[in-house]
């Protein structure tokens, strides 16, 4: 999938909430993508921080693109566990997800997620399963 067919992706299968994050392609390799989530004031708790949810909804949107970005196209697919690990809070600035598929089965795909802050800096890492629905 090139940068195209990645937005048009975002813009058919997100809900309405998520599309809200202005999840945007980065970059894209052999068996991962890379998404930038715009800073946004919004985004924030009353902590001053990026909430944990952001990230998590950024980390399986990642996923869910780059697991379509190998398979060659979008296929219905659901979560089946996102493990999130919070390395550092992230006050401000765009964050980078980069989700890399690690292993495709029949009917299931593991991957791992990493969200770095404007540093550079790991901010998150998450791992996936997800379960691939056959029609």
């Amino acid at each position: 999938m090139d940068e195209t067919a990645i937005r048009a992706l975002l813009d058919s299968i997100l809900a309405p909430w998520v599309k809200e994050l202005h999840l945007a392609p980065e970059s894209i390799d052999e068996n991962a993508v890379t998404l930038r989530l715009p800073y946004s004031d919004h985004l924030r708790h009353a902590g001053g921080v990026i909430c944990g949810q952001v990230f998590m909804a950024a980390a399986d949107t990642a996923m869910v693109v780059a697991i379509s970005h190998v398979m060659g196209g979008f296929s219905p697919m659901t979560t089946v566990s996102l493990n999130t690990t919070f390395m550092r809070p992230v006050k401000s600035g765009d964050v980078l997800v980069t989700a890399q598929v690690k292993r495709r089965g029949r009917n299931l795909v593991f991957g791992e997620i990493d969200l770095h802050d404007e540093q550079g800096e790991l901010a998150a890492h998450a791992t996936t399963t997800y379960a691939l629905i056959n029609k």
